[in-house]
């Protein structure tokens, strides 16, 4: 059976928030890389709504320096998997031709149940959701006409758990990959799914926990390199394990 990553020779994947690039499916863009495949990254927004590690930054930080730091994390991330590219949503080129810069803000969410999210109670204008689905469509047009990808690499219909940045960054980027002719792939949790190809990467452990020690502001590394704690306390394994499923 031929798998999914034949002949590929340029992915280019997309996220909602610094930190998504390592946690769902890091492991698998540090394997694309050991495989000579480029790997490009979209980012949507800097994650301004998420919650911080006590102690990283000074309690009076504000949004604007709070996305300043983050994107400082993300470099040290894009370094430590071997991202070739990396843009973000809405800022030239990855921005429709005409339309002026933008940064689009995390959209917020709400726990609805443990491990899945939904939206939060308030969505500012200037968020990711808030924006019409077309204009972020169009701006992942512009990253795709230039980057020119053979795979566009992105979240299941759930948007892995619920997050709506990440659902509508699902919504986008399959819509664009399919106006663009260029093949989609979820990235899948569960190795009993129907369709999946499943990647165990234990060999990146060391590339997947410097990119996860980047995000501060996010999560702490366990001192054993085996799991991990986030910023509001929910705990989890360090991720070595992928699925990819492509979606027709």
């Amino acid at each position: 059976m031929a798998e999914l990553l034949d002949g590929v020779r340029h992915a280019l994947v997309v996220h909602a928030h610094p930190d998504d690039e390592v946690l769902a499916g890091g492991a698998l863009l540090r394997e694309l890389h050991e495989r000579g495949i480029r790997v490009s990254l979209v980012t949507c927004s800097r994650g301004e709504a998420g919650e911080i590690v006590a102690g990283v930054l000074p309690a009076d930080t504000g949004d604007a320096e709070l996305a300043a730091f983050r994107e400082g994390e993300l470099r040290g991330s894009i370094a430590a998997l071997g991202i070739d590219a990396h843009y973000w949503l809405g800022a030239p080129p990855a921005r429709a031709a005409g339309r002026e810069a933008r940064s689009y803000r995390d959209s917020g969410m709400r726990w609805i149940r443990p491990g899945v999210a939904g939206p939060g109670d308030e969505r500012d204008r200037r968020s990711l959701t808030a924006a019409p689905l077309e204009e972020v469509v169009a701006d992942l047009d512009a990253v795709l006409a230039l980057d020119r990808p053979d795979l566009v690499i992105g979240y299941d219909d759930a948007g892995g758990y619920g997050h709506p940045d990440h659902v509508r960054a699902r919504e986008a980027a399959l819509a664009a990959a399919r106006a663009a002719g260029i093949p989609y792939a979820e990235l899948i949790d569960d190795p009993e799914e129907p369709g999946v190809e499943w990647f165990a990467l234990p060999q990146h452990r060391e590339a997947v926990l410097a990119a996860l020690r980047s995000h501060r502001t996010q999560l702490a590394v366990a001192e054993d390199g085996r799991t991990l704690v986030h910023s509001g306390g929910q705990r989890q394994d360090v991720p070595l394990e992928a699925g990819l499923r492509l979606v027709r």
